[in-house]
């Protein structure tokens, strides 16, 4: 019983794995979408969504099924209750994918975004993709360094919507109200969806700590510095 208990458990986890691997994939290609007007890679995205949402839903029914059959305490009960909340993270990423994917839809045939910020969102797309791709990596791997690595990798994201910002609020703005509107969104559902991956990483540090990502980082930079000191 211990033994189906465990592979369980594990089944979660290669799940997650999954999740991540398509909302990865999700948001490239939504990028493309989005970038390149393609109509048909939007709707294709669109609807791999439902493989996410599943996904999310399987995980969660079976979650909850151990919860109620085993009873799980102390590790196990952490590593139950952490891969719902991850669950929950990736699902949302998958949406956020989702959304890019719908406003190049709603602007077909034409770009939802100018030729001068194509460099930017590419950038973002390209940096999201990046980031979960980690975040899968570190599920796998339980490395708490480089789950902690996730957090200074997302301050690129933030670099890049404060960017887009820059260039909405310039005078010299001349793509109108509409694609204003268009840049925000997109730029908050980069920003967002990095966000979660963030989450996901800081999820395993818990995971295999039982402290929170933050409290640890806030015990290593002092140590750090006396070291440099």
């Amino acid at each position: 019983m211990r033994d189906a208990y465990h592979e369980e458990l594990d089944s979660i986890g290669d799940g997650l794995v999954e999740m991540a691997r398509l909302v990865g994939s999700a948001i490239g290609r939504a990028t493309t979408a989005i970038l390149d007007s393609d109509l048909k890679l939007a709707e294709n995205v669109i609807e791999a969504d439902q493989k996410v949402d599943e996904l999310h839903h399987d995980l969660e029914a079976r979650a909850i099924a151990l919860l109620a059959r085993q009873q799980p305490v102390a590790t196990d009960l952490r590593i139950v209750v952490t891969s719902l909340r991850m669950s929950a993270d990736l699902e949302r990423s998958g949406d956020l994918a989702q959304h890019v994917a719908k406003l190049a839809r709603l602007r077909y045939p034409e770009r939802a975004v100018p030729h001068d910020l194509h460099a930017t969102i590419l950038e973002m797309g390209q940096l999201a993709q990046r980031l979960m791709a980690k975040a899968a990596e570190v599920i796998i791997t339980k490395d708490v360094d480089l789950a902690l690595q996730l957090e200074q990798d997302d301050d690129e994201m933030d670099l890049l919507h404060r960017t887009l910002f820059q260039h909405l609020m310039d005078d010299r703005w001349k793509h109108g109200i509409e694609t204003a509107v268009d840049v925000t969104l997109l730029g908050r559902y980069y920003e967002r969806y990095a966000d979660h991956a963030v989450a996901v990483a800081k999820r395993v540090v818990y995971l295999v700590t039982g402290e929170h990502a933050d409290d640890l980082q806030a015990d290593i930079q002092p140590a750090t510095q006396v070291e440099k000191a």
